[in-house]
């Protein structure tokens, strides 16, 4: 029996692998309204529940993880939310702030927090949504990265390399007795 599943779960895989190559995809960032934060709050959760496995994050009493920064998403113009969206469904968020966490520059863009869902990982959308932000603040960029975390580190410098069109490497910083790394870029409006 348990043959018989594997064999249903590869012919699932393969006829969805199909669909996602002949299919045309729409990727969508969207401004994320202040009657939104419920959405956020709950892509929130996968975010930290991902990320706890790199750092120490506890849940609160509630059974929720929290963010305490989201509210400030609509109240501070330096900040700016984003939903990710493929082919009409939530896929993600990005939050983009002004303002370095490591030098106190206040002309350079943060990437403050970027999350796709799992289901649509290693895909290419989360490469193309970070391009899409890049274009559309121009500017020195930022983009933190711990070092525990392997498969991001590696997301972002194909990422920051594709943009650029050149290979760059991150600079190690600590934070909170953690090991960090940065990848530092500008962007202009016709990169």
């Amino acid at each position: 029996m348990r043959g018989v599943m594997r064999l249903h779960v590869r012919k699932v895989n393969a006829a969805m692998a199909i669909s996602q190559t002949t299919s045309p995809v729409n990727v969508e960032i969207i401004p994320a309204l202040e009657e939104q934060e419920t959405i956020l709050a709950n892509l929130l959760e996968l975010y930290a529940h991902d990320f706890s496995e790199f750092i120490d994050l506890k849940l609160g009493a509630d059974g929720r993880f929290g963010y305490e920064h989201l509210p400030l998403y609509w109240k501070e113009s330096s900040r700016h939310s984003f939903l990710i969206m493929v082919n009409g469904h939530l896929a993600g968020f990005v939050f983009v702030r002004r303002g370095s966490e490591i030098s106190n520059d206040t002309d350079v863009w943060d990437m403050a927090e970027f999350f796709i869902v799992r289901g649509y990982r290693g895909r290419g959308f989360g490469t193309e949504v970070a391009h899409k932000i890049w274009r559309n603040f121009p500017g020195k960029w930022e983009v933190r990265v711990i070092d525990r975390n392997q498969k991001a580190k590696e997301f972002w410098r194909r990422s920051t390399s594709g943009f650029l069109g050149e290979r760059i490497e991150p600079t190690p910083f600590s934070k909170g007795g953690e090991g960090w790394h940065v990848f530092s870029l500008e962007s202009t409006h016709d990169a």
